[in-house]
Formats: structure tokens, C-alpha cells, sequence
């Protein structure tokens, strides 16, 4: 009955130690009591770099002619809306704040 006994807890020590082994060797995690855990989620790869990459670069950013061009066209565009009668409402005119005075 002894030898029984001793030899489960050689075979269980046995068993531990080749699963330890393993886990180094191939770096897997060993949670014997399977409670959960972040690692899962830790081990996944970032995709910042990934997504980084599917976008071109946009050379319009560096060159300052271009940037001032867009900007030239946005106040000319703006400045055409505004002889309509159809731009941007002074600061304090706009929807809100006539809701807020009609009351």
C-alpha cells in the first residue's frame, strides 16, 4: 500500500516537472487551476503598425505651397458663401442661441 502511494506522487512529480519543462521550452503558460487570465489577450500581436501601413503617406503635409493653396481655397470658398448670405453666423447668432433668447 506504501509503494502505491509512493509511486503516484513519483509519477505526479514527474508529470509537473515534464509540464514545467514544456512550458518553458515552448513558452506556453501553466495555470493548473484554470481560473482566467489576461494572458490570452497579451500575447496578441499589436496591430497599430499594421494599420499604420494600409494608409499612403500624404506628401501634402510636408509641402508648405500645397497647405497654403488648401487654405487659400478654403477662405475663397468661404468668402463666396459669405456674399450669399450663406456662411458661418457671427459667434453668440447661431441656432442655439436664438432657441435660448426666443424663451
Amino acid at each position: 500500500m506504501a509503494t502505491g502511494g509512493l509511486k503516484n506522487m513519483l509519477v505526479a512529480a514527474v508529470n509537473t516537472g515534464v509540464t514545467e519543462a514544456r512550458a518553458r521550452i515552448f513558452g506556453h503558460v501553466i495555470n493548473p487551476t484554470g481560473q482566467r487570465s489576461a494572458h490570452k489577450i497579451l500575447r496578441k500581436k499589436l496591430i497599430g503598425e499594421k494599420v499604420a501601413q494600409w494608409y499612403p503617406y500624404d506628401i501634402k503635409k510636408d509641402d508648405p505651397r500645397i497647405m497654403a493653396m488648401e487654405e487659400q481655397e478654403r477662405l475663397s470658398k468661404l468668402e463666396m458663401l459669405k456674399r450669399r448670405g450663406k456662411g458661418p453666423p457671427k459667434k453668440g447668432q447661431g441656432r442655439r442661441a436664438a432657441k435660448r433668447n426666443k424663451k
